[in-house]
């Protein structure tokens, strides 16, 4: 399997990534990492739940918009619709014990040089690495 190289779109999703992520600290003194967000909005009684939702709405709705002004998207999944939702729970069981997701500890913890976010960073690429590695030559996908 060939993954596709696009290091300007991947450059210009990074930027953005880290910007939304400083506008956010700077405007709310408050960290990106996506799974506290959501978390955060399940519980109605949280008095940051509007904003919250305004963020992740954004990250919903964005790729929407950008298709309406002609970016293309070619996403193929080679699982089915059950398997990435195991998937999703997994990485939310992993989330729970790391204390926080790729976001919230690769992108603002390590821009805060945070020892914690750190390992975790360290820990989210390992896992990575030995998962792609088995399945991609272990089980031959």
């Amino acid at each position: 399997m060939i993954t596709d190289f696009t290091p300007w779109a991947s450059l210009f999703g990074g930027i953005l990534i880290g910007l939304g992520a400083v506008v956010l600290m700077v405007f709310n003194g408050r960290i990106a990492g996506m799974t506290g967000m959501l978390s955060g909005v399940l519980d109605p009684r949280n008095p940051d739940s509007p904003w919250r939702l305004a963020f992740l709405a954004g990250a919903v709705v964005a790729p929407f918009l950008a298709t309406r002004f002609g970016a293309e998207f070619d996403f193929v999944s080679p699982t089915n619709g059950a398997l990435l939702a195991l998937g999703g729970v997994i990485v939310g069981i992993g989330v729970t014990f790391a204390s926080g997701c790729t976001s919230g500890h690769g992108v603002c913890g390590l821009a805060r040089l945070s020892p914690r976010s750190l390992v975790a960073t360290l820990t989210f690429m390992a896992t990575t690495f030995a998962t792609v590695t088995l399945i991609r030559h272990g089980f031959g996908g």
